[in-house]
């Protein structure tokens, strides 16, 4: 086997990111949909995410979950120079169609150590006219 510098700078820049950045690949909105009760139960993974980067709207049958992170960091030396700064802006979405019977009335959320629950009955009810917000306990 041939050592090639180009493969291994390659690999160590790879590694990089997967250690550095939480928030790419097939990490993000992992979804588990159960049932329960006349429910249906979605714990949706939204790991380094914030209550208040998550956005859950309801318009014409479709629930859609999509969730916004901005984070900066850096270091200044004692001169006030900045010496290092990094930043990572970051989306991610997904839509489910839930029926056009549901309401916002009718779907519960709660967020809880990077998982969101969404709790919605299995019976539509009435068409859906607008788009409405969830509120996320």
């Amino acid at each position: 086997m041939r050592y090639n510098p180009a493969e291994r700078r390659n690999n160590e820049i790879e590694n990089w990111f997967n250690d550095f950045m939480p928030f790419t690949g097939n990490t993000l909105m992992r979804t588990d949909v159960r049932e329960k009760d006349g429910k249906y139960l979605l714990d949706i993974d939204l790991p380094g995410f914030k209550k208040d980067d998550i956005r859950i709207s309801l318009f014409n049958g479709s629930l859609t979950v999509s969730a916004d992170h901005h984070e900066s960091d850096e270091e200044k030396d004692a001169r006030g120079r900045i010496v290092r700064k990094e930043r990572y802006l970051g989306s991610c979405s997904r839509s489910w169609y839930v029926g056009e019977g549901i309401k916002e009335t009718d779907i519960h959320a709660s967020f809880d150590n990077g998982t969101l629950t969404l709790e919605l009955p299995t019976e539509q009810k009435k068409a859906e006219e607008e788009t409405k917000y969830i509120s996320i306990d």
